[in-house]
């Protein structure tokens, strides 16, 4: 069986979606919508599918079997609820929603209906990272640092909900603890919300999280650097590259010795939504489920609180 897909909201990611459904198996593209309708009809023409400006229209008389929300995240919940109301899967892109109780509703609605529902974490499709969860065992200290130029695409939510959210979710994932503790701090440089962003997460079996996020960079950064006893993990998410470091004794003290593994590198994207067609097809639970993504927010909406409070102190003590 071939799965009934629809894109809805084809900006620049969602174009991408569409492109990649008319290329994987299993797979056909049977319309795109977006609320601008010259672009809808633009990448409709381009795919050789229906295009629509309105999504209800679409989910109504074109009925996928499933839909990629890439909307605004102000109106994900509103999408992906419609969609699921209607018994069609989904996967909506991070973050999930803006509000951790309307991800609790979505779970509800996709629980009672039996429906995949998938969060787009692309970051968990990346070759380095599916490498190293495989073999990473009890990280001290992981530091992160995802930093780039500033673009107005992304105007409705911070750089927290943006780009730090895909960290958080690589470190939960990574860590098997609860969170202790959570200590943050950002700014407003260019835009209406955060910009840079500073995160420190402790957790309760003692592993330290330090993220640093900035969209105003003018250099862009991609990386993650995992701290074991005895291996020290580099993974550079744009190369899709892993180093580990290790020292060993030698001769005349420690040599540093650095392994550079070898493994297949794919494209993120693809690899996600195959795997979202593939769970839609054989009814299995997706790798990055609803309640992954309802964790990564419930933490953003914790950093968020304590940036809100940091900047609350830093007035009150200027004042």
């Amino acid at each position: 069986m071939s799965v009934r897909v629809g894109v809805i909201g084809v900006g620049h990611l969602g174009y991408h979606h569409a492109r990649i459904y008319s290329e994987i198996l299993g797979a056909t593209l049977v319309g795109v919508v977006d609320s601008n309708e010259d672009r809808a009809q633009y990448v409709g023409d381009t795919m050789g599918v229906p295009h629509f400006s309105d999504f209800v229209q679409f989910l109504d008389t074109v009925r996928p079997h499933a839909v990629s929300v890439a909307v605004p995240t102000s109106l994900h919940y509103q999408v992906a609820s419609e969609a699921l109301k209607r018994g069609i899967h989904v996967l909506v892109e991070k973050p999930v929603t803006t509000k951790v109780e309307e991800a609790e509703t979505l779970l509800k609605i996709a629980a009672e209906r039996d429906l995949v529902l998938q969060v787009g974490h692309v970051e968990r499709f990346n070759s380095a990272v599916q490498y190293v969860r495989s073999m990473i065992d009890s990280p001290l200290l992981i530091q992160s640092r995802r930093m780039g130029p500033f673009s107005p695409r992304i105007s409705d939510v911070g750089v927290v909900l943006d780009l730090m959210i895909h960290d958080i979710d690589i470190i939960l994932s990574m860590v098997n603890s609860d969170i202790d503790r959570i200590s943050a701090t950002g700014s407003v440089v260019r835009s209406d919300h955060e910009d840079i962003a500073c995160a420190q997460i402790t957790f309760k079996n003692g592993t330290i999280a330090h993220v640093v996020v900035s969209r105003v960079s003018e250099k862009r950064i991609r990386q993650m650097d995992i701290m074991e006893r005895e291996r020290y993990i580099v993974v550079d998410f744009e190369s899709q590259d892993v180093s580990i470091n290790r020292c060993i004794k030698g001769g005349s003290g420690l040599v540093e010795v650095v392994e550079h593994p070898v493994y297949p590198k794919k494209e993120p994207l693809k690899m996600e939504l195959q795997h979202f067609v593939d769970c839609v097809k054989e009814g299995k639970e997706p790798l990055v489920g609803i309640r992954d993504g309802k964790r990564a927010l419930e933490v953003c909406v914790k950093v968020l609180r304590q940036i809100e409070q940091d900047a609350v102190g830093i007035k009150a003590h200027t004042a």
